[in-house]
């Protein structure tokens, strides 16, 4: 899927802007000294020896072995505020990661149902069995793998700063600790700030409290998922997405119980096969039509097909 980017920035020049970033804050700190850092990273590397290399076949998974809590359902963490990947709307959860994980949930025969939750809640909630998976956008670091589980990548991360439109504050070389910078916790923009550039954030519980805060001038700048930020920024609103990046060493993946291995599988097969029919495609040109995947890259296994 190749669109003429709004400001995406291809794989391979991901590196140069990154170090020109990184210095500009004066963070002390680069991608070359944390190569885990949530901006480190700009060839496929790092997510390949993640990615499988086949998944099982649709017709030998046996739904009865998933360790599911409710026979026939799928039990899924996710915001409620966060669109265009994970929303409510008209009661519904809904969203290009919801409508994605609902697709495949029906190849396997089973129902997804949906219950809200605060994403620095949501890993440990997986991991400790209260949801079978966490479907937040989230982006597999090596940290994150310590403590759950992942299914193969279906999308990559973005981000971006979000500003008032007459903020000078044009982008991430702006950002520095003589600024209120707002992120969600236990994100990986939380951990950008951080440790990539080595801010002390404001930090909320969710997306829609930290970019009211914005709005009302309590935070300078939000560090932000591109993709929430896009669904957050509306024109005439007094807000402006100031800059955007692709995070191009950790794809986003869906949260499993690290030990539920059966049910990663199963996922990874229902994930290649609405891949291979079209759906993924389909979901991803009608929630973010403008948005640039990295090259040379697909979702699902390296032995997926893109239908």
């Amino acid at each position: 899927m190749k669109h003429a980017p709004l400001a995406w920035i291809k794989a391979a020049s991901v590196a140069a802007l990154l170090a020109l970033t990184l210095s500009a804050c004066g963070s002390g700190q680069s991608a070359s000294d944390n190569s885990t850092a949530a901006l480190a990273g700009s060839d496929q590397s790092s997510t390949d020896k993640y990615t499988t290399a086949e998944v099982t076949p649709l017709d030998q998974i046996d739904t009865a072995a998933l360790g599911l809590g409710s026979e026939g359902v799928i039990r899924v963490g996710t915001l409620s505020d966060a669109p265009p990947n994970i929303f409510i709307k008209d009661g519904v959860f809904t969203g290009f990661d919801n409508e994605l994980l609902k697709a495949m949930a029906e190849k396997l025969g089973l129902r997804a149902e949906f219950v809200s939750t605060d994403f620095a809640a949501l890993l440990s909630q997986v991991q400790n069995k209260q949801f079978d998976v966490g479907s937040s956008s989230i982006s597999t670091t090596d940290q994150r793998r310590q403590n759950v589980g992942f299914t193969n990548g279906y999308d990559f991360g973005y981000m971006a700063v979000v500003a008032k439109t007459d903020s000078p504050m044009k982008g991430f070389s702006d950002l520095t600790n003589d600024q209120r910078i707002g992120v969600v916790q236990g994100t990986v923009q939380d951990e950008c700030a951080t440790n990539t550039l080595g801010i002390e954030p404001v930090r909320f519980p969710d997306y829609n409290t930290v970019f009211a805060n914005v709005k009302n001038g309590q935070v300078d700048a939000w560090v932000a998922p591109s993709q929430q930020a896009s669904g957050q920024v509306k024109p005439g609103d007094g807000t402006a997405i100031a800059e955007s990046i692709v995070n191009t060493q950790n794809f986003t993946a869906y949260a499993v119980n690290s030990e539920n291995q059966a049910l990663i599988d199963a996922l990874n097969s229902a994930l290649d096969a609405v891949v291979a029919d079209g759906t993924w495609s389909r979901l991803a040109q009608e929630w973010y039509p403008d948005r640039q995947t990295p090259e040379n890259w697909k979702p699902g296994s390296k032995a997926s097909v893109l239908g």
